[in-house]
């Protein structure tokens, strides 16, 4: 385990680029070895995670697999508390997103949702995204 990248539970939100709404997500995360692994939750269903980390260099890079459905690349950087970085679908649907452990803390409010629901567009999108 590394100071850098702590396992266990993290929470945080994604956002859609151009789009203020945040939709939060929780994540079991295990770093070891250079390897991330895990499994979550957010609005849209449960996912696996798989990837790589470098502590030195501060980066993670994971996929984030929808069980039965799309995948989306996660290109991460840990800075303070956090893991922020980018999120893309194919190229062709892309946000942000923001990460932290919760040990060593009661949270970040950041990571409430929107009472909003997802646009119409997006969720045809991703739709789309899963079926292909």
């Amino acid at each position: 385990m590394s100071d850098e990248f702590p396992s266990g539970p993290w929470t945080g939100f994604y956002v859609y680029g151009g789009r203020p709404e945040r939709h939060r997500m929780d994540l079991g995360l295990d770093f070891a070895k250079g390897t991330v692994t895990g499994e979550g939750t957010d609005d849209l269903g449960a996912f696996v995670v798989r990837g790589r980390f470098d502590a030195a260099a501060k980066e993670c890079h994971w996929t984030k697999t929808y069980v039965g459905g799309h995948d989306v690349y996660y290109d991460g950087f840990r800075e303070g508390r956090y893991i922020w970085g980018t999120w893309e679908i194919r190229a062709t649907l892309t946000g942000g997103f923001k990460v932290w452990p919760l040990a060593g803390g009661a949270g970040d409010g950041d990571a409430q949702p929107e009472e909003k629901e997802l646009p119409v567009d997006a969720v045809g999108e991703l739709a789309g995204a899963a079926k292909s």
